[in-house]
């Protein structure tokens, strides 16, 4: 026989281990696709296919934000994860404060060493966040609520006058400190001939 207290938490037991199996069922088929990476883009591309599809059937005007969101995925995939410029602004400040010299330091001289490029948001990350805000996109699509009557003339112009001026400061600041953010060339395959 049960007591008083056992009966709530039966159910809510359920509830916990139904959200942890679909948790851990997601997390497996986020696995399985993390080494496919041109069929994940495809996919994502689809989605997105299929959302402008909505778009133009539906006659509504849902591309504003995830055309901005999206932009802002692409701007920190091509940026490096430790800003150069940033180290720059450090060291100077700390050299207008009259910073002492603390000891022995490592070697700091940029064209020494090796420096591979880390994204500040990698690819994984640039794939997943693109894929789940067209799914989210599409989803709002079936609602008249989110459609926000714009002049799309003007939307279009902002977005482009946006992409234009914040990839030419990437670009001018790719240029300034010299580095790539794309693997461009063959790759060396080590221990085969």
């Amino acid at each position: 026989m049960m007591s008083s207290d056992e009966a709530p938490s039966m159910p809510l037991q359920t509830v916990q281990a139904s959200i942890s199996k679909a948790q851990r069922q997601y997390q497996q088929a986020l696995d399985r696709w993390t080494p496919h990476v041109l069929q994940r883009w495809l996919a994502t591309l689809g989605l997105l296919a299929l959302f402008m599809l909505r778009i133009v059937l539906s006659q509504g005007w849902y591309i504003d934000g995830l055309a901005i969101y999206l932009l802002n995925l692409l701007l920190a995939f091509l940026q490096p994860r430790f800003d150069p410029s940033l180290q720059d602004d450090l060291l100077a400040d700390e050299i207008e404060e009259g910073a002492t010299d603390s000891g022995p330091t490592l070697p700091s001289q940029r064209d020494d060493e090796f420096r591979p490029f880390v994204r500040r948001l990698p690819e994984w990350q640039f794939w997943l966040s693109a894929t789940r805000s067209v799914i989210v996109s599409l989803l709002l699509t079936t609602s008249d609520m989110f459609d926000v009557p714009v002049y799309w003339p003007i939307l279009v112009v902002y977005f482009c006058v946006l992409f234009a001026l914040t990839m030419r400061r990437q670009i001018q600041h790719m240029i300034k400190y010299k580095y790539i953010p794309f693997d461009i060339g063959r790759k060396a395959r080590y221990g085969s001939k």
